[in-house]
């Protein structure tokens, strides 16, 4: 059922961040790993088509990281994001509210957040039209960098649950 007036939402867990001594875990910076791994989701967006008209990144340090990484290759057309302190502790009903704000001119959206509500939230926005495969693949497991592509076919302030149809999980650069 995608028509003229589908939008998309990706939702995209950090890369590997690290654990670094003393450092609030709202501070935890990207590994060495997650600063080499963060740019392939930005590649893995332009080769699919999907490119951002706007971006919501939890304000966490590892979050905001991962977003320059990705957005360095989307390039000129990167949004700039709008940081919201919301999704660091959310759950997935809080996080689905932030995206139920969205501004119905943006078409495409990407939420650059943390596990384990991102899991939670695809879970429950997925529809019975989902693809099979990557329903299965993104609920066995999220791990960093993963990636989760919805095609959303109703306004965004109207998404609740069962609401929107997940057509790709990947885990770029892997």
């Amino acid at each position: 059922m995608s028509g003229p007036d589908a939008k998309t939402l990706v939702l995209l867990r950090h890369a590997k961040a690290g654990w670094p001594g003393g450092v609030d875990d709202h501070d935890r910076p990207l590994a060495e790993r997650g600063h080499r791994q963060a740019p392939a989701a930005g590649e893995w967006l332009l080769e699919h088509g999907i490119v951002p008209d706007a971006a919501v990144v939890s304000d966490a340090l590892r979050t905001r990281q991962t977003w320059v990484w990705v957005a360095e290759r989307l390039g000129e057309s990167a949004p700039t994001p709008y940081l919201d302190g919301r999704l660091y502790a959310a759950d997935a009903a809080r996080a689905l509210a932030v995206v139920n704000e969205t501004e119905e001119t943006v078409r495409s959206l990407i939420v650059v957040a943390h596990m384990p509500w991102l899991q939670d939230l695809g879970m429950r926005l997925m529809s019975l039209d989902s693809d099979q495969e990557a329903a299965l693949s993104m609920s066995e497991h999220l791990p960093t960098l993963g990636l989760q592509v919805f095609r959303v076919d109703k306004p965004w302030a109207e998404l609740d649950g069962r609401d929107a149809a997940l057509t790709h999980f990947a885990v770029p650069g892997r």
